[in-house]
This record gives C-alpha cells, sequence and structure tokens, in this order.
C-alpha cells in the first residue's frame, strides 16, 4: 500500500511511502484483537474495592436468643450478613486483575489493528515537525490541514516530543503518543492513524 507523506500545510511533500504488508497487510485477527484490549483494560483497573466480613465489623457478639425453641431461626451473632450493618457474605477484596498474553499474540494483536486501519485508509503520513512551544491552536490547525478526521486521532511520533505533547493535552480526542507506546487499545480505540514518517519503519523493523 502506497501513501503520499504530507507537510503540515497539508500540500504533498512529493514522497511517497510503501506500507510494509507484514505490518499493515496481515490477515485481521479479531480473538487474539479482543484478549490484547481485555489484558490493556484489566491492567487500568485499581482493584482495591473491599468490603468487611462478619470477623470484620464492628458490631456486638452478643447471641440473640435461644438456640432452639425461639421460634425463628436460630443466630449467633449481628454480625451475620443477614442483619442490617453485618458483615458482606461474598463481597469484594483488593486483587490483581492483570492477567499474562505471550508476546507472539500481543504482537498478532497490535498487526491486526494496523492493517484495520490500513484497509479502512484511515492512515496518514506527515513529514517529521517540531513545535517551538506547546500551542494546542497550532497542533489543531495541522491535523485539520492533513485532513486527519473530526474524531478521535491518535498521533504516532518516532520520538518523544514534548512540546507536542503538551499541545495535544487538552484536546480531548487527540492523542498523542511515541512509537514504543504504541498498543492495540490505542490503535482501536482511535478513528484514524497520523503516522509521523519514520514510524511505518520503526514498525516494520520490530516484527519477527
Amino acid at each position: 500500500m502506497e501513501l503520499s507523506v504530507y507537510k503540515i500545510d497539508g500540500t504533498e511533500s512529493g514522497k511517497k511511502v510503501v506500507l510494509d504488508e507484514k505490518v499493515f497487510g496481515v490477515q485481521p485477527n479479531d480473538h487474539v484483537i479482543y484478549l490484547d484490549v481485555l489484558q490493556y483494560l484489566a491492567a487500568q483497573r485499581q482493584g482495591t474495592a473491599r468490603t468487611k466480613d462478619r470477623s470484620e465489623v464492628a458490631y456486638s457478639t452478643k447471641k440473640l436468643g435461644r438456640q432452639k425453641g425461639g421460634g425463628g431461626a436460630r443466630h449467633g451473632s449481628l454480625k451475620a450478613g443477614i442483619f442490617v450493618g453485618g458483615g458482606n457474605v461474598f463481597g469484594p477484596k483488593p486483587r490483581d486483575y492483570r492477567f499474562k498474553l505471550n508476546k507472539k499474540v500481543k504482537q498478532l494483536a497490535r498487526l491486526s489493528a494496523l492493517s484495520y486501519k490500513a484497509a479502512e485508509n484511515k492512515i496518514v503520513i506527515v513529514e517529521p515537525f517540531a513545535m517551538e512551544a506547546p500551542k494546542t491552536k497550532e497542533l489543531c490547525n495541522i491535523l485539520t490541514n492533513i485532513k486527519a478526521g473530526d474524531r478521535k486521532v491518535l498521533m504516532v511520533l518516532p520520538e518523544n516530543s514534548n512540546n507536542i505533547f503538551l499541545s495535544s493535552r487538552n484536546l480531548q480526542d487527540v492523542k498523542v503518543i511515541t512509537v514504543d507506546e504504541i498498543n492495540t487499545y490505542a490503535i482501536m480505540n482511535a478513528h484514524s492513524l497520523v503516522l509521523v514518517d519514520g514510524v511505518q519503519d520503526i514498525l516494520a523493523a520490530r516484527v519477527k
């Protein structure tokens, strides 16, 4: 797949890049995409939810009535979950929601996500550029010029640029990451990808 490289003013630079088929042309595997996204979202969970069981609540341990002959069910303490203020029977406890995925599964998921975007013509290549200072309006103008779309945009840089990152921080539908941070969730969550020229080569070099 061949794409034109755009300048930040929206005009074509005259350079063409060919997207590597082993990165942007694989047969997408929906199941591994699901697994990788699930792992990413699970890792975002704090896992700190906690409730007290009957051994932890502060309540009287006095037996409410005789064991037999009272005409009702037997109860040994107000701490039982059946009573208001009693302990929670099957409440949540702190836990780690993360789980392991093999490297090859995660790689296939990323390649599948990138291939989906390429097949949908949702990838834009832009010339490497720098910003002298964080300017949100300037970054908005660049995205408008290159027709990146007015929906969620993921911009991938070959290396960190603090000014570009700070310029995007107030934009709800724009996310800027480096090629080292690219993941399946970020790709699938974006409507279009803006790759700074050179990112595609780095991604191709990392595929084994």
